[in-house]
């Protein structure tokens, strides 16, 4: 049997009118047009307040509120950062005061130290692996095998004994490296290897024993910062997995031994969207408390805007 349609009466719909519906977007929320010479302040201004760019600014100002607030700001990245030219940024954040922590994968232990010892680093993978000359640099290898060495003997830590040699060779690019201006000023530098990751670990000096003893002593120093972050900012800069993981595990110890970490906020800030950063930093730690945000834009465009306007409202 044929089934029979119902005929449709579009006089009978029933309407609503404008000026009473509601409205997500509104004139007040609109963006302002550009001029010439603006300043940054005034750029942000500009912004509309409206889904990213409100975000943008909303994050921006909690990051100032918890500076003025004396609460801990922690930065977690991987080495993409680095590589594309973010650490003169870096180091003036840090020399600033504006960050309390640095906190880092294996990759940017050795982009870090090429740049402090040559003041260039990033090879050609694909012509490398080639030929087999991918990551086998003798000095890079060498340098941050020592520094494992001397942090296991010395229970340093790995971030804050290869900063310390870095400092020691005193380069021209020196002024660039993270890790060697946290070492000079004293703060906080962990770094959380994975094993097998990174091109130190297929080099002859190599000691996979020696490089999980000084990871150790970072991963308790990562856990003992995290544990004061009632209140203060947790910054992921695009690492997509190792500082995701590292900080829920350091988060829920740090619960576990009843420090009061519940009303934070978590930044998140990579060029593709990631399943790891988005619940371990965004969502799952804000759960209780705070606010997370995503930010999906080029690491050299996005980083130094949101803390330009970080400094905007510090002012």
């Amino acid at each position: 049997m044929t089934k029979v349609w119902p005929d449709l009466d579009l006089g009978a719909l029933r309407l609503n009118a404008l000026s009473t519906r509601p409205s997500k977007a509104k004139d007040d929320d609109f963006s302002r047009p550009l001029v010439k010479g603006l300043s940054l302040k005034e750029f942000g201004q500009s912004l509309p307040n409206i889904l990213a760019a409100k975000d943008l600014k909303t994050a921006a100002s909690l990051i100032a509120t918890a500076k003025k607030a004396g609460r801990t700001i922690m930065l977690a990245m991987g080495g993409h950062p680095i590589k594309v030219g973010l650490g003169p940024i870096l180091v003036d954040l840090l020399e600033r005061g504006l960050i309390d922590s640095l906190s880092t994968n294996g990759a940017v232990m050795v982009h870090d130290a090429e740049v402090a010892l040559v003041g260039a680093t990033s090879e050609d993978v694909s012509q490398g692996l080639g030929s087999g000359d991918f990551g086998v640099t003798a000095e890079t290898g060498a340098l941050i095998n020592k520094a494992a060495r001397l942090a296991a003997r010395e229970r340093l830590g790995l971030g804050a004994t290869l900063g310390r040699l870095l400092n020691e060779f005193k380069t021209p690019s020196l002024k660039n490296s993270v890790l060697a201006a946290a070492a000079r000023l004293d703060l906080p530098a962990t770094i959380h290897v994975a094993l097998g990751t990174d091109v130190y670990n297929i080099h002859p000096q190599r000691d996979f024993g020696l490089l999980g003893q000084a990871a150790e002593k970072d991963f308790t120093t990562f856990c003992r910062i995290v544990a004061t972050l009632e209140e203060g900012v947790f910054i992921n800069l695009g690492s997509a997995v190792i500082m995701p993981e590292v900080f829920l595990k350091a988060l829920t110890l740090a619960r576990n031994l009843g420090f009061p970490v519940k009303n934070l906020t978590t930044i998140n800030l990579d060029f593709i969207y990631q399943y790891r950063p988005r619940v371990n930093v965004v969502e799952r730690p804000t759960r209780q408390g705070g606010q997370g945000f995503y930010f999906i834009g080029h690491h050299e465009i996005m980083f130094p805007l949101l803390m330009g306007l970080v400094l905007e409202n510090l002012d």
